[in-house]
């Protein structure tokens, strides 16, 4: 990776050296489990047991497993690479500059579609508390919303982290108050398997689940910003994952113990429905006000993580070098947050993410792919910038594993057509970059 050759005028070296390392294990766990615990376990309950019936605690072991082995690929490469740019920079290194811009444009193009949808309905939530608002207090609502947390990541990555902290602890009391007090109303009969489904319905459903196990790709971005990456990284990574994973589980079998097959009948608020079902209207509002600031918290994760691609990829010159900006008092990329706000702003506000938001899910599937293949060949090199890194137990065989169930679960999962549109999406991609390696080689020395 050339860092020292795309430093923006006014600065010397490599800029990640100018951002403050801030984020320890406790912060950047905090960062992975709010990027991972959103607004998807507020709804996905529903499609397992509809999809699965009784049987659909197996779609998240399924998850669990799958996802496992992506994050000993993750928690390697990231011990091993500690520049900015998380999944980028671990491509980028491991397999060269191409493939880095792919991983780079992946994880981008998921993170700008997410947020921007996830702003959106988090702003129409909000506005539900006040009927008749108009579409315009809705697209206001959007504009402060997401001007807020450009605002709270300007200011520091310190600053960003101790949000998604106090986020984070907010979040948790609803889902475990659910967990804790809805054990108590569970029907045995409702969990009962009326049938064992077949491996392929199962990684089916795992398919869609998966996405609400999906966040660590972009949480990792900050990596220039995080303490002693070799040892935060893998801790932070598995106690958050773990964490997510456990609290997933208790809250499919509370659900499905509470009401049975009937979960599925709701699919915009199931949780909501069973909380409803044990205490009532008031259980209900919790869990939707739970659901509220589930997703401010994702999306506090979102904008502290992601502009940091954009100062990576900037810094690697792929993107114009005033990205790579870092603020003299804050230490942050302060002109990548706000060019990721207005991008983020811009696609909320058109109503152009939904397209963004279907190919989000092939674009994570594929970016797992190409991060195994990373942490295999960094643990080939044997790279190592900063300390001894983490070896994952069983070598070389976790991320052919991670290869072999993350094409098991695309095959079971994705379309012949939306195969075609993530090839066509990819061709453009690599259209973009050989244009550019043109354009390098066209101009005059």
């Amino acid at each position: 990776m050339q860092h020292t050759n795309n430093t923006p005028a006014g600065h010397t070296g490599n800029p990640d050296a100018l951002l403050s390392r801030e984020l320890g294990t406790r912060q950047l766990a905090a960062t992975i489990f709010n990027y991972t615990v959103g607004s998807g376990i507020f709804v996905l309950p529903a499609f397992a047991v509809l999809q699965l019936g009784s049987a659909a605690p197996m779609a998240y072991v399924a998850c669990a497993i799958i996802i496992g082995l992506v994050v000993m690929c993750f928690a390697e490469a990231g011990s091993r690479v500690s520049a900015t740019g998380g999944p980028y920079a671990y491509v980028e290194t491991a397999l060269g500059p191409m493939w880095g811009f792919v991983a780079g444009c992946l994880v981008l193009a998921t993170g700008t579609s997410a947020a921007a949808g996830v702003s959106s309905v988090l702003a129409r939530s909000i506005l539900t508390l006040a009927p008749g608002s108009s579409v315009w207090v809705s697209r206001a609502m959007i504009l402060v919303l997401v001007s807020t947390l450009v605002a709270i990541n300007y200011r520091g990555v310190k600053t960003g982290a101790r949000v998604i902290e106090a986020v984070t602890l907010a979040k948790l009391v609803p889902l475990l108050a659910f967990v804790g007090i809805g054990v108590f109303f569970i029907e045995p009969s409702n969990l009962v398997w009326t049938a064992v489904p077949e491996a392929g319905a199962v990684l089916g459903t795992a398919g869609i689940v998966i996405f609400a196990f999906s966040g660590i790709e972009g949480s990792l971005i900050p990596s220039g910003e995080v303490k002693n990456p070799s040892r935060t990284v893998p801790r932070a990574a598995f106690l958050a994952l773990g964490a997510a994973t456990l609290l997933y589980l208790a809250i499919q079998f509370v659900a499905l113990g509470i009401l049975g097959t009937g979960l599925a009948e709701d699919r915009t608020t199931p949780l909501a429905s069973a909380a409803g079902a044990v205490v009532g209207p008031i259980g209900r509002t919790v869990l939707v006000v739970g659901a509220v600031i589930s997703m401010f918290g994702y999306l506090s994760a979102n904008v502290l993580s992601e502009p940091r691609g954009l100062f990576a990829m900037s810094r690697d010159g792929f993107l114009p070098r005033i990205l790579t900006t870092v603020h003299p008092s804050f230490h942050t990329p302060h002109i990548a947050i706000v060019v990721y706000g207005v991008v983020v702003a811009s696609i909320a506000l058109s109503g152009t993410f939904e397209t963004l938001a279907i190919f989000a899910n092939l674009s994570a599937l594929t970016l797992y792919f190409l991060c195994a293949i990373a942490a295999f060949v960094l643990r080939k090199k044997d790279v190592r910038t900063d300390g001894e890194p983490f070896l994952a137990p069983g070598g070389p065989l976790v991320p052919i594993a991670a290869c072999l169930s993350l094409a098991w679960l695309f095959y079971e999962t994705v379309t012949r057509e939306q195969f075609v549109a993530l090839l066509i999406v990819l061709g453009v991609v690599f259209a973009l970059y050989f244009l550019r390696a043109w354009r390098l080689k066209a101009r005059p020395a």
